[in-house]
This record gives C-alpha cells, sequence and structure tokens, in this order.
C-alpha cells in the first residue's frame, strides 16, 4: 500500500514537470532555443568526434541510450555510473565528488578548499592543485571529476556552498575554474563545471512533490557579465562535462531551459562535451532531451528514486525514439559528446577501472547497494593509495591562502620562546574522529572543509595544536569554546584564538543551518564572538585565528585594543597544522588576500542577496542587484568595509612602480566576425528498427537496476507509433534544423576575437621591507566616464604572485587586458561591445581592490605611481 501510494506521488510529479511554468516577475524571460546544436565543430575536438561517431554509428538504439543515463542511485562504486556499450568496447563511466578530492573514498588527499585556493591568488598553485586532484581521480579509476565549481559565485555572503568555489569575482572565479580543468584534464580525467547557472542558494533550490526549485530571476547582461563568465574560461581551457544546476533560472528548470543549454552553453561559448544533470535535477524526459542535456545523473526520476527505480530516460528514451518525440540525431549528438569527451582525454587507452567504493568501507559488499537486500556481492574496495606526495602541495595551499588582516606592533611573526594560552575547539581534531560526521556534516574540531557532496575523507589531520607540538612551542590548551577560570594569564602571554564558521549541502542541516548560513548568518559559530571577548578582556595580546567559509562579522571585537593580530586561514584541508605555524612563527610571510568583502554588518549588503524564504508556490530570487555584488556593490554605495575584496597584510612592505602599458591588438566597437562552424558529424534521421530495443535473451535482471531495453511488445508498439501519421507536440518554435550560430560565437569561450590582448602590462613589484615574501598585483579596469552603459566603478580583470622576494629584491610581472575586459554585453545586438573604443580605460594596479594608487592609461598609454584610489 506504501508503495503504491509512492508511485503514485512519482506520477504526480513526472506529470507536474511539464505543466506551464509559474509566473516570474515582469521583465525576465526565459526564451525557447531550438535544436541542441551539435558538438565537434572546433579543430581541438575534430579528431575525438571522428572516433566517437564512428563508435556511434555501430551502435544500437538500446546500446546509445544506455550511455546517456546512470543505472540507478547507488547501482555502483561511484556516485554516479553511466550504462555502457561493452559490445563496441565502451565501459561504464564513473562520476565522482568532490571539488576537493575525491569524495568517500581511503588512501587520497583532503586538498584545501576552492575558496583557500582562491585566496592563494596564485594561477601556479591553482594549475599544480588541480594537477594533483587529476591524479587522485586517475588513480582511483573515476572518468568524471565532477569539479570545478564556479556556481555559485558568491552573490549571497550566506550561501552554503560558497566555499567550493574560488571567490565572489567572475574572473578570480575564472582562473581558478580554468587552471583546474587545465590540470585536471593534463591527467586524462573529465573534468565538470557547475552548476549552471544562478545557483546561489542551497535551500529551496530543489523540485519535488511539493514545491518547485526557486526561479532565478535575472537579466541577460547580468548573466553574461557576471555568473557566465566563469563558465566561458572553464570552457575555452577544453573542460569535458558541465553540469546543470537545480534551480529555474527565469521561470525554467535549469534542466530543460533550452536558451541556457542550446544557445548558451554550446552556441555561444561553444561547449564541445556533454551536458549532465545534477543528482535528481532532472524533472522531465523529452523536453530535457530535446533542450539539450546529454546526460541524467544519477538515472532515477528526481522524487523517491529508491522505492520506484523508475527512469525519465534510460527505457523511456528508447521508446521515445522509436515514438518520434526525440529525433534521432539529438541521441546521437549527446551520445557523440559523451565519447567524444571520453576519447579526448585518451580513455581509451589503459584507463584504470574503479578500485573503491563510495558506498561502504568495508572490502567486500554490495555491488549494487540500492538493490539491497537482492544485490550480489564482491570485493567493492580494493584500497589504491593515490596520495602520492600531494600533501606538499596541500600545505602550500593551506599556507600561502592564509590572510592575515591586522597586524599591531608587528605582534606576528611569534618567537618560538613565547608562552601560549591557546583556546576553542577549532584549534584541535574533532575527539569523535576526523570522519565521524558523514559528509563532513558537523562542525566539530578543526574546520578543514564544509559539508556536503564536496567533502571529502581525511587520511590524517594535521591540527594546529599538533603543529604547536612539532614545533616544540610552549603552551596551555584549552579545548572548550568558552572561555575558562584557570588560564592565568600573565602579561608576556599571547593568547591565541580559534574560531570558526561553516556551511554546506542542504541535505544535511547542521547545527539549524540548513546548508546556507541561515540561521548562524555572518556569524562565528559556537558563540565564538564571546569567547574572543573574553580572552581579549584578560589578555593583553590576542591573535584570533578564523577558519571560515566565506565573510563573518567581526565588529563585536576587531578594535579592541588587546586584539593584536587576525588571520583568516580559510578551509585548509588536511593541512591546517604546519602551515599555519609556518606564518605564525615566520618561516614565511603570509601571502593570502581575502576572495570576498568582510563587511561591518549584514546591512551593508543589497537586499536581494538575502536568503529568499519558503515562498507559496515556486519561490522568486529576482536578481535586481545586477553586476552590483561583493566589492561592486560596497563600492558603488560608497560604503567602507571591515576589510575589503582582495586585501591582505604581510609581514614586509611591497611598492608596485615602473610600470609600461602596450597596445597589442586594436580596438573596434565589435569584435571581428566569429569564425564559420567547422563540420559535425552526419547522423541519420531515420527511426531504428524496433529489434534494437529487445531485451537480450536470458538476461538476469537486477532489481531497481535501471536498464534501457524495452519489452518487444513494448518496442513494436512505440515503433508503430513513431511510422504512423501523428506529430509530436513539439514546444513552440523548435526545430530540427541546425544553424550557423550566434554572432558572439564562433569557438571554445565563445567569439575567439574576444581573448585578444588589447593591451599588455608591467609593473615592477619591490620588496622594500626586512623581510621575505610574496606580493599579489592586481590590475582593475575601470570604463571612461560618459558611456552610456552603467558599470561597476572597477571591475578584477587579472592579477599575478610574485615569487618569494628577498628584502629589496624585486620582480616584474606581466598582464594583460583583453577585448572581452574591455566590453559589455550589448543585450540589444546581443555580441560583446567596447563601449567606447577611444576612451580612457583606467588600468589600476595594487595589493587591494581598495589600495589602487598606480593607474595606466589606454588613452595616453602612459602609467603613473601616486593617484588618488578610485574607491
Amino acid at each position: 500500500m506504501v508503495l503504491a501510494l509512492l508511485l503514485s506521488l512519482s506520477s504526480l510529479a513526472v506529470g507536474a514537470a511539464i505543466d506551464k511554468r509559474v509566473a516570474v516577475p515582469a521583465g525576465y524571460v526565459a526564451l525557447s532555443s531550438y535544436p541542441a546544436p551539435h558538438g565537434g565543430w572546433v579543430p581541438e575536438w575534430s579528431e575525438s568526434y571522428r572516433k566517437a561517431a564512428g563508435v556511434v554509428a555501430n551502435l544500437t538504439l538500446a546500446e546509445k541510450t544506455n550511455l546517456t543515463a546512470g543505472t540507478g542511485i547507488f547501482m555502483g562504486r561511484c556516485v554516479g555510473n553511466t550504462g555502457s556499450a561493452l559490445r563496441a568496447g565502451i565501459p561504464q563511466l564513473c562520476l565522482q565528488d568532490g571539488p576537493l578530492g575525491v569524495r568517500n573514498t581511503d588512501h587520497s588527499t583532503a586538498f584545501p578548499a576552492g575558496i583557500t585556493i582562491g585566496a592563494t591568488f596564485d594561477k601556479d598553485l591553482m594549475r599544480r592543485r588541480g594537477e594533483a586532484i587529476g591524479e587522485e581521480f586517475r588513480g582511483k579509476g573515476v572518468n568524471v571529476y565532477l569539479g570545478p565549481s564556479v556556481g555559485p559565485i558568491g552573490r549571497k555572503p550566506r550561501g552554503g556552498r560558497n566555499w567550493e568555489g574560488f571567490g565572489s569575482d567572475p574572473v578570480l572565479q575564472a582562473y581558478g575554474a580554468a587552471l583546474t580543468v587545465e590540470g585536471v584534464q593534463s591527467k586524462g580525467v573529465i573534468a565538470t563545471i557547475k552548476h549552471w547557472i544562478a545557483n546561489e542558494q542551497e535551500m529551496y533550490r530543489m523540485y519535488s512533490i511539493v514545491q518547485e526549485g526557486y526561479s532565478s530571476n535575472l537579466d541577460d547582461r547580468t548573466l553574461h557579465e557576471l555568473y557566465a563568465w566563469p563558465f566561458a574560461e572553464g570552457i575555452r581551457s577544453g573542460v569535458g562535462a558541465a553540469m546543470i544546476a537545480y534551480n529555474a533560472v527565469n521561470g525554467s528548470a535549469c534542466s530543460q531551459n533550452s536558451y541556457l543549454i542550446n544557445t548558451l552553453l554550446k552556441d555561444e561559448l561553444g561547449f564541445q562535451g556533454f551536458v549532465m544533470s545534477d543528482w535528481l535535477a532532472q524533472i522531465s524526459g523529452v523536453p530535457s532531451a530535446l533542450a539539450g542535456l546529454d546526460m541524467s545523473m544519477p538515472g532515477d526520476i528526481h522524487t523517491i528514486p529508491l522505492v520506484t527505480g523508475q527512469s525519465y530516460w534510460m527505457y523511456e528514451y528508447t521508446r521515445a525514439v522509436l515514438n518520434g518525440s526525440i529525433p534521432v540525431d539529438r541521441l546521437d549528438d549527446s551520445v557523440t559528446r559523451i565519447l567524444a569527451a571520453w576519447y579526448q582525454m585518451g580513455q581509451d587507452q589503459n584507463y584504470p577501472e574503479p578500485n573503491f567504493s563510495t558506498n561502504t568501507q568495508d572490502t567486500e559488499g554490495d555491488l549494487y547497494p540500492g538493490a539491497w537486500p537482492e544485490s550480489p556481492k564482491g570485493v567493492v574496495n580494493e584500497f589504491i593509495d593515490v596520495q602520492g606526495d600531494h600533501a606538499v602541495v596541500a600545505k602550500e595551499v593551506a599556507r600561502d591562502a592564509i590572510t592575515l588582516l591586522k597586524n599591531v606592533n608587528s605582534t606576528l611573526p611569534l618567537s618560538l620562546d613565547t608562552t601560549l594560552k591557546v583556546f576553542g575547539t577549532d584549534a584541535e581534531k574533532n575527539p569523535d574522529g576526523i570522519n565521524s560526521c558523514a559528509d563532513q556534516g558537523c562542525n566539530k574540531g578543526t574546520l578543514g572543509m564544509g559539508w556536503g557532496s564536496g567533502s571529502a575523507r581525511y587520511p590524517y589531520l594535521d591540527s594546529p595544536i599538533d603543529g604547536l607540538k612539532s614545533r616544540g612551542a610552549t603552551y596551555s590548551f584549552y579545548n572548550s569554546d568558552s572561555f575558562p577560570s584557570n588560564s592565568n594569564p600573565s602579561l608576556d602571554d599571547v593568547a591565541l584564538v580559534f574560531v570558526t564558521a561553516d556551511s554546506g549541502e542542504n541535505y544535511l542541516t547542521v547545527e539549524n543551518d540548513h546548508g546556507d548560513r541561515d540561521s548562524s548568518k555572518l556569524n562565528l559559530w559556537h558563540n565564538g564572538d564571546k569567547l574572543v571577548k573574553d580572552v581579549a578582556a584578560k589578555y593583553a595580546n590576542v591573535v584570533v585565528i578564523v577558519h571560515t567559509v566565506g565573510p563573518v562579522l567581526l565588529e563585536q571585537w576587531i578594535d579592541l585594543p588587546s586584539i593584536k593580530a587576525v588571520l583568516f586561514a580559510h578551509l585548509p584541508g588536511q593541512e591546517a597544522g604546519d602551515s599555519l605555524m609556518q606564518v605564525l612563527y615566520g618561516d614565511v610571510s603570509p601571502s593570502g588576500h581575502l576572495p570576498y568583502t568582510v563587511p561591518k554588518s549584514e546591512e551593508g549588503y543589497p537586499n536581494s542577496v538575502s536568503l529568499v524564504g519558503f515562498q507559496l508556490g515556486q519561490p522568486q530570487d529576482t536578481y535586481t542587484e545586477g553586476l552590483y555584488i561583493d566589492y561592486r556593490h560596497f563600492n558603488k554605495e560608497g560604503i567602507t568595509p571591515r576589510y575589503a575584496f582582495g586585501h591582505g597584510l604581510s609581514y614586509t612592505t611591497f611598492s608596485f612602480s615602473n610600470a609600461t602599458i602596450t597596445p597589442v591588438t586594436g580596438l573596434t566597437s565589435t569584435p571581428p566576425a566569429r569564425p564559420a562552424k567547422g563540420p559535425t558529424p552526419s547522423y541519420s534521421t531515420e527511426i531504428p528498427a524496433a529489434s534494437e530495443a529487445y531485451w537480450p535473451d536470458n538476461f538476469d535482471k537486477v532489481w531497481r537496476y535501471l536498464y534501457s531495453w524495452l519489452d518487444k511488445s513494448d518496442a513494436d508498439n512505440s515503433a508503430a507509433i513513431g511510422k504512423s501519421t501523428k506529430v509530436y507536440p513539439y514546444p513552440p518554435g523548435y526545430s530540427n534544423k541546425q544553424t550557423p550560430g550566434v554572432a558572439a560565437g564562433g569557438a571554445q569561450g565563445g567569439n575567439p576575437a574576444l581573448f585578444d590582448v588589447a593591451y599588455d602590462i608591467s609593473v615592477t613589484v619591490k620588496n622594500t621591507g626586512s623581510t621575505a615574501g610574496k606580493a599579489v598585483a592586481q590590475l582593475y579596469v575601470q570604463y571612461p566616464s560618459g558611456i552610456s552603459f552603467d558599470t561597476p566603478i572597477i571591475q578584477l580583470r587579472d592579477f599575478e604572485k610574485t615569487k618569494e622576494l628577498a628584502a629589496g629584491e624585486s620582480e616584474v610581472l606581466q598582464l594583460r587586458v583583453t577585448r572581452k575586459d574591455l566590453s559589455v554585453w550589448d543585450v540589444v545586438s546581443q555580441n560583446w561591445i567596447v563601449p567606447d573604443v577611444r576612451g580612457d580605460y583606467g588600468i589600476w594596479i595594487g595589493g587591494a581592490s581598495d589600495a589602487l594608487t598606480l593607474k595606466c592609461s589606454t588613452s595616453e598609454g602612459t602609467c603613473e605611481s601616486g593617484q588618488a584610489s578610485p574607491v
């Protein structure tokens, strides 16, 4: 009876998925855009497409549909497992989380989170971290790495998964994404850029039988200039997969939003890989296929999957092709895209099979846990150690991300003979065990990562207390988040106070935060403010170390006279201890910079970036702030934050001087015409024979496992419909005719002319202090006054980090500004335009967004130091 009810409810959900859209605020439109562009038209992918198309031409209908979907949740070793085409030598593909390491495995590295590598502002480290991650995913036999994440971008400071990305700026996110993609894919692993798009809140994101996922309502210019920007750079780097988000955009669910997938992703941005759903984000069968979705993950329908064993695709896709509701070339293109990515990464040659189980840590277990209790058993974990020397790069990232916000009277670095009093449970490992909480769904002990599918198991955790022990430091540790009465303060003591702020994915609730920081807001957890104030009342020299997922409020104590130093150590992964000690004791000078703004109050943000609460019907999240998120908003409104985006102190000082600006490519209002699309595979449009879908003889089914075959009568009946005069009611404006492409496209990432360098800029960075250290040169663009487009006062466009410079040493850094960096998206012409070709674009360089005193002029071709900062 219960099963029947659940099946009935799931059927209602299937029907509701194609109901008329809920109305969104006026002016926000989700356009229809058909057909899905065929892939293979860029030269970098032509050989892989040739190989893939040759295989697809010889596959049966059931083999093709088997490759487009997962075999069901918990139906294999990995978090996602596609079907296979073994007759053609195509194995199941293993898809696995997450952005900072191989999730739910053993003998693998728990790398620092995306927000941490973003705080390094170090392109070389971004690439090397990606390479190390790629080696580990390959070593575990994972075909598809489910990262990097650039959506959310950090529009909402309380957003639960901001920490998985690289910071609240599209260019910082873009470099983080592109270099991670290049690093991971250099090891033969398919990277996945996610979540496409405008996925800025965890709560109410998912469609269910009760409520539709929220609709992110945003205008076309904001979509292009902020949210699509980092995706474009990841695609330009050749990313092999893209994952759509759970939510809707302008009223149309991302999994079947034809404009977002067909026009923007596959046509304008020239994406050549395959588009997958987020897990259970697909809400329909035929509409999602027509809208450009290529792979359904994990294959089940989005409601009660553990009970139903139903799918929108697999056998339903087979039926839909036979009855004519999905054109054959749409299926062929999806399968070709999947196999082209497989060939593009060289996975057809000596690629390892999965050697772990994401479902258990035991050696033996269910081969298909979702089929319990009927699953066959076998070896599921082989405990392959893939860590190599990756702890080295992990520690380097954790160390070079540490951001010094305050340092009165050079309190830091510490002397080894300093007596320390250490407060806060964040200083030591979780006493219940470092992996005692599933998917790190608790905030106990040292906070090295947020929670959810973007987490990983720790192979070990080097805590700050471990670091102090290794140093031989003189310290007393009070493992409590309340100030003890027996710490016996002394005037010479230095107090180290460890505090945290956590967040994660919505399927877990931690201390009443539902993924997003809806309960804690931007406050420290565990009464951290009170602990800091209580320590500051008793000790004259207090150093506060913050492990945090994002911005937190510091106002209750930041200006207290005994608060001498504040460090943000972000989310350091397994290497939280010695990485911090190297900075605290001056082995290295801190060189991290804030990848977001730290405000003085939450009231400093626009109301539109608050979390959306429960709403009857579909929740509406309207982006009325447009381009003005994070530092762009604070600058526009003239609000001085506590610490600006890009802020980060050092134990030494630096100067930026002797800058030069050199024109490289002459600018025109619009870019040169895009290159024509190259050839794509030719696909038959003839509906295949029903026999291609028949169940194989004497085949043993696994309960709840998803298959692509049909009973003979079902296949024959479907084929009869396909041969009849009945016409499927395609969406308004639907066409199956391929188009030459939009003007703004032309290559991976968009029109290649957008990435032409307009100006080369060089700047000399000198260490003017007495201690060795690294500096970051941040380059911001200021548009000319008087143009007809509203633009933020300054926008980050490039950055470079020096090597470690000895006292008095200099290094010349090379920066650049591209055509796209000087362009705006024109919604009328649907193209990027330079709003004033002869105008004077200010190129500002400095160590933070509020510390810009060196300006280059594009019109005069000169650079001058000592200028008044634009903000």
